[in-house]
């Protein structure tokens, strides 16, 4: 009788854990999965930045192309955009300062002016030649897709 509680507990000791070889593959696949999933998120929060910068670009061409279609020309400045009252000039299509009439204004056209996402900055505003009205970001470097920010 004894050495039958014997036999069971030595098979009971053998069955109640993983094998050396069990634990290197569970290990090993961990490994696989988070090899394929974590580059995915590294790039994450530059990825939220630009987002954040298109969304803040097509924010202001909108509030830009809303002062154009009110007053007829566009604003002297992208400050003008959340300005609470009309700004006495516009600039029209060559550049030129031009008086506003205060009752065609309909502003402001944004809350407050954003900063640029990626760099903190102010965003470049076209007033001259064939930028005006023109809004983009001035930060340095290249975007997720390769593309300069400048050029968005």
């Amino acid at each position: 009788m004894d050495s039958k509680k014997k036999r069971k507990r030595m098979l009971k000791n053998s069955q109640s854990g993983f094998t050396l070889v069990e634990l290197l593959v569970v290990i090993v696949v961990l490994a696989v999965l988070a090899a394929i999933v974590l580059p995915k998120f590294m790039d994450s929060g530059k990825r939220s930045k630009e987002a954040a910068l298109k969304s803040d670009l097509k924010l202001l061409r909108n509030a830009i192309v809303l002062f154009h279609t009110d007053t007829g020309y566009y604003p002297k400045d992208l400050a003008d955009l959340a300005a609470t009252s009309a700004p006495a000039t516009g600039l029209d299509s060559s550049g030129t300062e031009r008086p506003i009439t205060a009752s065609m204004w309909h502003g402001p056209y944004i809350q407050e002016l954003p900063k640029d996402p990626i760099d903190a900055s102010d965003f470049w505003y076209g007033k001259s030649g064939a930028d005006i009205g023109k809004v983009r970001s001035q930060a340095p470097g290249n975007g997720v897709d390769g593309t300069a920010y400048s050029s968005w």
